[in-house]
């Protein structure tokens, strides 16, 4: 909002908006968007939206512009464009989305030409572990956690007020998370998921409240015992250009954790391993003698991905992965992601504010607010039958997408 007033300040004809709502929650994102186009009536001015949520365009959008290789390959109305796209990137583009529909779970997917690079309707996204079927086993137990930040206020107010400046992060959550499956952790910006995943993971500490990883209290253990489970919990953060170092190169990046971990004697002993998961994860090895300024976005989540992976973990936390994709990459990565999950058996939880992510890519969902699991189930359950005021409000607020003809 601070971003909007300064660009208002000198009262433009022209105001151009470069993905800005990328890293906001749906109903934030809605909030600044309505903001925007009602800025926009009012004053008179035009606005550039430049982004790849399609949603977003769908929803606020006159006119679109389809950009391919530094060219526009299509221009046209909202409506034109996706009732009745011509151009076969704009085809290919529409057909990689993932559509939010949750009066309808299983018929929405996104399809593409080529099965190995988009999920398919026949991807197992979106099935829910039923514990009717399988017995399964907790690997994450999770008991009121809490971590609560002191921030903005002075000694005086906090003698009056002891909430005064206190920021609850995590706020007394408890979560079960099943062996080989993907738990979602949904909410707003600011609702505590990037915390909890992190505290989790022992990253920050907690205030109170136990988290016990494959049997282990995680939160008893000194720096050293630490050390020795982090190879078995991994993390991938939002932002893949900005969880390298530059100055190292790919085969570099990755070999790090062998080495930190000990599983390797030497660099020259890792390349063996770092080919086999760079392969996995589709990428040549030609690729690990490049920098990350070389790669595009895509191609660098694929590496985070790899470097998750290369100590075999169990536990992955990965941390909003596709949201500063465009759609078909995302939904390339989403797969991979379910396919290494069956390969390499793996837990995955799965932070993000994109509700159509989650639909599709989570078995069970819990909904974050100020720190505070206000649901959780089933995605199915959740997202088709919501029970909290909040979650409905999240539902509410997703732009929908038309389908295309």
């Amino acid at each position: 909002r601070v971003a909007i007033a300064l660009s208002l300040l000198l009262n433009p004809v022209l105001l151009i908006a470069d993905e800005p709502t990328t890293s906001l929650d749906v109903t934030v994102a809605t909030e600044i968007l309505k903001e925007l186009t009602e800025l926009r009536r009012s004053r008179a001015m035009g606005l550039l939206l430049v982004t790849h949520d399609l949603g977003m365009v769908a929803e606020y959008c006159d006119r679109i512009a389809v950009m391919y290789n530094g060219e526009i390959v299509e221009t046209g109305t909202v409506t034109d464009i996706f009732t009745n796209p011509q151009h076969p990137y704009t085809q290919s583009l529409l057909r990689s989305v993932l559509h939010f529909h949750p009066e309808s779970l299983e018929a929405v997917a996104p399809v593409d030409a080529s099965p190995t690079e988009a999920i398919s309707e026949n991807s197992e996204l979106g099935k829910s572990i039923d514990p009717q079927v399988i017995d399964p086993q907790v690997i994450v137990n999770v008991s009121d956690l809490i971590k609560h930040y002191v921030t903005g206020s002075n000694f005086l107010e906090r003698l009056t007020n002891p909430e005064a400046g206190i920021v609850k992060a995590v706020d007394g959550i408890n979560l079960e998370i099943y062996a080989q499956e993907c738990f979602g952790i949904i909410g707003e910006s600011g609702s505590g998921k990037s915390t909890t995943g992190r505290t989790i993971l022992q990253l920050i500490k907690p205030d109170r409240g136990s988290v016990y990883f494959d049997g282990v209290d995680l939160t008893s253990l000194n720096p050293q015992q630490m050390r020795k489970m982090r190879s078995q919990m991994q993390m991938i953060f939002q932002d893949p250009k900005a969880c390298f170092s530059p100055k190292m190169t790919i085969f570099r990046s990755v070999a790090d954790p062998l080495l930190i971990h000990k599983l390797v004697p030497n660099l020259e002993a890792a390349r063996q391993p770092v080919s086999r998961i760079l392969e996995k994860v589709g990428l040549d090895f030609q690729l690990a003698d490049r920098y990350p300024s070389d790669l595009s976005g895509g191609q660098l989540q694929r590496v985070a991905i790899a470097r998750a992976l290369i100590t075999n973990p169990k536990l992955v936390i990965c941390d909003e992965p596709v949201s500063m994709l465009d759609a078909s990459i995302q939904s390339q990565v989403l797969q991979l992601m379910r396919d290494l999950q069956q390969e390499f058996k793996l837990t995955y939880i799965f932070i993000t504010h994109d509700l159509a992510v989650a639909q599709f890519f989570c078995d069970r969902i819990a909904v974050m607010r100020k720190g505070k699991i206000v649901e959780q189930g089933t995605t199915q359950a959740v997202l088709t039958n919501p029970q909290h005021v909040y979650t409905k409000s999240l539902i509410a607020s997703v732009p929908r997408i038309p389908q295309v003809h």
